[in-house]
């Protein structure tokens, strides 16, 4: 009798043995280190739980470290052009704001606020920002602590500004060409960065405009003038820089190459050269500061150089807008890197050693038709939020284990693309020992389950993308197998 050389599939016991290990790691990490977990404690606990994965693969199953390997690289490979975006992202946070754009942008913004409009403005202009800098968590640390200021003064429930605050903030990172969750999304599922934020649209402008007209409208309420609370920081921006309607002309710029759709690291590397142009001549003073005694003739080379790759900070009188207006350049994004290093290595793991096969049964047996699959996708995302801590992290295991389906039922990989991103990203701040919901809790003073009703965009969101599946819009098969039309595109 033949003896059956055939490699064991690991159970689904064993299999979320390495899961649990990441979920108990995560769980302590966050518990001592909070938010700043991402800086080491993150990467430490998915280090741990691939080395577990790869010895019950090796010992376990008779896994080969080669075969284990490959999957790592392979995984590695597709991570590859998110991490070159990802630093060009971190120049353009600096460029931009050193530049004035970004600055200008929130000084026209905060001129449109008023009481009876204090709910609805506030979820708009922390979606300016948001789009602008790509980052919720700055948004929500910095004009947001402003803005909870300013309504509770009015008289506003802690909830109601929390939540329009949130609601803006994850708009903007949603969609934001320099959010690294909209990076990591779309090269997770292998799609064009720019045809993932184009289709996310269709479900992410829906769901905005619900969370406008019910903060809209809950907005009526206001009885004081909010204008005197906004003045300090008008102030502080005018002076510390030339606020000028030319500088605009950087994004608009930006937004026409998008619309011409280049290769996103072209785009970005543009946008990064005309904000160190207009740094260079709106912005003379700046230069100076940043460069220090560099010479008038080398000053703004290196100020663009600094600005771009390096912490900058500028002292604008207030220490709201100081935390605002300091940046970290490319070296900003290099935790983020590290995380999707790591993150990519327990992802290649888990797919290389059979493991993620089996824990995706429990999600994959729900996947009959479309809306099932996308019902799979978006159950998935919130269900590693929950389970990991991290939204990161759940992005990347939430592609990893709907790829080859999406495949299989010749779905188009936008739609997992974008289904990730209405559920992983958006509900990591609903859940209160998640990183982004213990973050944003702390810095707003507000407790996550308290501001949770009110977050009208986060909330409808996954159901948004449901609700699409549901009803078939814009939805559609490839034929006979093929190809999706923009994988022949460059990123």
């Amino acid at each position: 009798m033949a003896r059956n050389t055939e490699t064991p599939t690991p159970s689904l016991a064993v299999s979320s043995i390495p899961l649990a290990v990441l979920v108990i790691f995560l769980a302590l990490a966050i518990h001592l280190f909070g938010g700043d977990a991402i800086t080491g404690g993150s990467q430490f606990s998915l280090l741990t739980a691939s080395a577990v994965c790869a010895a019950l693969a090796i010992w376990r199953y008779g896994r080969s470290w080669q075969e284990l390997e490959e999957a790592i690289v392979e995984n590695m490979h597709s991570a590859t052009p998110a991490i070159i975006i990802l630093l060009l992202i971190g120049a353009i946070a600096g460029t931009w704001m050193a530049s004035g754009v970004i600055p200008t942008l929130i000084y026209y913004g905060l001129k449109a606020l008023h009481p009876s409009i204090f709910l609805i403005a506030s979820c708009i202009i922390c979606a300016v920002v948001s789009l602008l800098t790509g980052s919720s968590w700055t948004t929500v640390a910095t004009i947001g602590v402003a803005l909870m200021g300013i309504g509770r003064a009015l008289g506003f429930d802690d909830g109601w500004i929390a939540g329009a605050i949130i609601s803006g903030a994850y708009f903007g990172d949603k969609i934001s060409l320099m959010s690294d969750t909209t990076v990591l999304a779309s090269s997770t599922a292998q799609v064009p960065i720019f045809t993932h934020i184009r289709y996310m649209l269709l479900t992410t402008v829906p769901s905005m405009a619900i969370a406008l007209a019910v903060f809209g409208a809950a907005g009526f309420v206001a009885a004081a003038d909010a204008a005197v609370g906004v003045e300090s920081i008008e102030q502080a921006l005018a002076s510390t820089f030339h606020i000028s309607p030319w500088l605009l002309m950087v994004p608009v710029v930006t937004g026409l190459l998008i619309v011409r759709k280049l290769p996103a690291i072209i785009t970005l590397f543009a946008s990064v050269a005309l904000a160190a142009a207009a740094m260079v001549i709106f912005q003379p003073e700046i230069v100076e500061r940043i460069a220090g005694e560099a010479g008038p003739l080398l000053a703004p080379f290196k100020a663009m150089i600094l600005a771009a790759t390096t912490d900058t900070a500028v002292e604008t009188g207030d220490p709201l807008l100081d935390d605002l207006v300091a940046t970290s350049g490319m070296s900003g994004m290099l935790d983020t890197v590290w995380l999707i290093i790591c993150a990519m290595c327990f992802g290649g793991i888990m797919y290389g050693s059979g493991m993620l096969a089996a824990i995706s049964q429990l999600f994959l047996r729900m996947a009959h038709r479309t809306v099932s699959v996308v019902g799979a996708t978006v159950s998935s995302g919130v269900f590693f939020n929950l389970v990991t801590g991290d939204q990161y992290i759940s992005i990347i295991l939430t592609g990893n284990l709907f790829r080859n389906l999406y495949d299989r039922r010749g779905l188009e990989r936008r739609l997992l693309s974008r289904s990730m991103e209405d559920s992983a990203t958006v509900t990591s701040v609903l859940i209160p020992w998640n990183s982004c919901g213990m973050t944003q809790s702390t810095v707003l003073g507000v407790a996550t389950l308290t501001y949770l009703p009110y977050c009208i965009f986060n909330i409808a969101s996954p159901l948004m993308s449901v609700l699409a599946a549901a009803i078939g819009y814009r939805i559609y098969k490839k034929r006979n197998g093929k190809k999706d039309e923009y994988t022949t595109r460059n990123i």
